[in-house]
């Protein structure tokens, strides 16, 4: 029997140049496998632990030693000798040896990379993609990608509330087609900036973070990009929100620094109203604070029916978050961070709870990435039929595209559902 013979973790540094943690498995029969784990800016109260070491004279406190020793140590003690395959058991093992709710003693960044590193490796050795291992024959789906092309909010240094402006190739047969016209669109906004004056700096995930007057002349922008580079703004491409708003709250109400406006939950959801109307927006990302409930569900019983309302740090992953959204008819889509919740099984235990009640689920990366493209894996596994990682830029939001355009030349069969994700019944 083929069993774990070495776990061993070491401190790398993610996209933003901060730690985090690299974890390597070795099974018996000399296969290795590696995993590195992302790190969010724009965090949920909610989420998982992500155990730093405070430690002020390295890295600025955010060194992950302790987390890399406890892989080392604890980890690597109760998994050594186990059965590689059976991955719900490991993971949880890891959630018994914590002991927490949230791994607060181990770190779900510890825990998290030991869940990756064992499932890649488990499907090294069976010599299969990590597509098929985690999915099975099932795993069909290219996910339709919502692309960050311009950025504000805490993923960028600018006049922007909004946290991400995202296109989606929706209109399009392939996987492969859809990121061709998107990438064709960031280099033609790219240019329609530079006319203008504006700064092509970048922000965290690739896309472009100018000082604009508002948080409508993004849209505005992109929309202009879109038909420059020859496309149908509504039909072959629609635009996705990451608004991130539990940024926005200040003295209890929504404060949008960009247009000097305090609104409350209701006049927010009235905006939104005003912008769906007016422009091809799909899908919205936590249009309103986690903690802002009865502001959601105004938000789901005015746009539910319309567009996509994705929880994110609403939702952080978490089943029983999530189910309690379900029970009070709260949005309609949950945003999918397996470093929110600490492992693989408890990510897809989460899916398949969204799944079954007719929530779309959106696979994601974090603003601290790496060259790891578990997620586009992943994606195809789990049928996410969406995945949020980023613009054509910075090679770490890249590896995740390239890894998918070789999984979509693998499968035989396989199936781009953009033109009927946000068909009406």
């Amino acid at each position: 029997m083929v069993y774990i013979k070495n776990i061993y973790a070491q401190e790398v540094l993610d996209s933003r140049g901060n730690p985090t943690i690299q974890t390597c498995i070795t099974l018996s029969n000399g296969i290795s496998a590696s995993a590195i784990v992302p790190s969010g800016a724009s965090t949920g109260k909610r989420e998982a632990l992500e155990l730093r070491d405070n430690d002020q004279n390295r890295y600025l406190g955010k060194g992950v030693l302790q987390a890399c020793n406890n892989v080392n140590t604890t980890i690597a003690e109760a998994l050594t000798g186990l059965n590689p395959f059976d991955q719900s058991k490991i993971d949880n093992i890891l959630l018994e040896l914590d002991g927490s709710k949230n791994y607060s003693n181990l770190g779900a960044n510890a825990t998290l990379g030991v869940s990756m590193a064992i499932a890649r490796a488990s499907a090294n050795a069976l010599n299969i993609p990590l597509y098929r291992y985690l999915g099975g024959a099932n795993a069909l789906t290219l996910p339709t990608p919502m692309l960050n092309i311009i950025n504000g909010g805490s993923h960028a240094d600018n006049t922007v509330d909004f946290q991400e402006y995202m296109i989606m190739p929706t209109g399009f047969d392939s996987f492969s087609e859809g990121l061709r016209a998107s990438a064709e669109i960031y280099q033609v906004l790219k240019k329609i900036l530079k006319d203008s004056g504006h700064i092509t700096a970048i922000g965290d995930e690739g896309g472009f973070a100018p000082n604009l007057k508002n948080n409508e002349e993004p849209i505005e922008i992109i929309l202009k990009a879109i038909q420059k580079a020859g496309y149908r703004p509504g039909e072959q491409i629609n635009i996705a929100l990451d608004v991130a708003s539990s940024e926005l709250i200040k003295d209890g109400k929504y404060y949008l620094a960009g247009e000097n406006k305090t609104l409350n939950s209701a006049e927010l959801v009235e905006y939104y109203e005003n912008l769906v109307k007016k422009y091809p927006i799909v899908s919205i990302e936590d249009g309103l604070s986690e903690d802002d409930w009865d502001g959601w569900r105004l938000l789901t019983q005015k746009l539910g029916d319309k567009i996509q309302l994705v929880g994110d740090d609403l939702f952080v992953t978490n089943a029983e978050i999530l189910q309690k959204g379900i029970d009070q008819n709260i949005a309609n889509a949950i945003l999918i961070k397996p470093n929110q919740i600490g492992t693989i099984s408890q990510t897809m235990q989460a899916i398949r709870l969204a799944q079954r009640n007719n929530y779309k689920c959106i696979m994601s990366h974090r603003s601290g990435e790496s060259e790891d493209s578990f997620i586009a894996d992943f994606a195809i596994a789990l049928n996410t039929g969406e995945i949020k990682t980023g613009s054509t830029a910075r090679s770490e939001r890249m590896a995740k595209y390239n890894r998918l355009l070789e999984i979509e030349k693998e499968l035989t069969k396989s199936e781009y559902i953009g033109k009927t994700l946000f068909k009406k019944a």
